[in-house]
């Protein structure tokens, strides 16, 4: 291998290490028809992944109109939901099939 060769190699290696990996993620729970954590803290003006695992045995549906993502997650499975980047501030958000237990909000700092 030549040194030039080498070197660009090197340099190539030393740029995909420092690259980001994609978005932060964060776990959200479904269980009893409630979201735990209630509240998650992400970093503000930042795109994030919320991992949303339902644990009960029935679909619920993570809703929310302040950061405009409404999907449906099955019984005993998970969902990625992408939100961001946000400005500063609190976003909530509710299960639509249990509204009066499921209710949370996503914290920007």
């Amino acid at each position: 291998m030549t040194r030039i060769t080498f070197s660009f190699v090197t340099a190539a290696l030393l740029a995909a290490g420092t690259a980001q990996a994609g978005p932060q993620t964060f776990d959200l729970t479904i269980k009893d028809h409630r979201f735990q954590p209630e509240a998650v803290t992400i970093p503000a003006r930042e795109k994030v992944k919320l991992m949303v695992h339902n644990q009960d045995a029935t679909p619920e549906e993570f809703e929310s109109y302040e950061l405009n993502r409404e999907k449906i997650i099955p019984g005993n499975s998970k969902a990625v939901i992408f939100v961001g980047p946000l400005e500063p501030g609190e976003y909530p958000f509710f299960g639509e099939f249990n509204q009066a237990t499921a209710q949370g909000r996503v914290i920007a700092e």
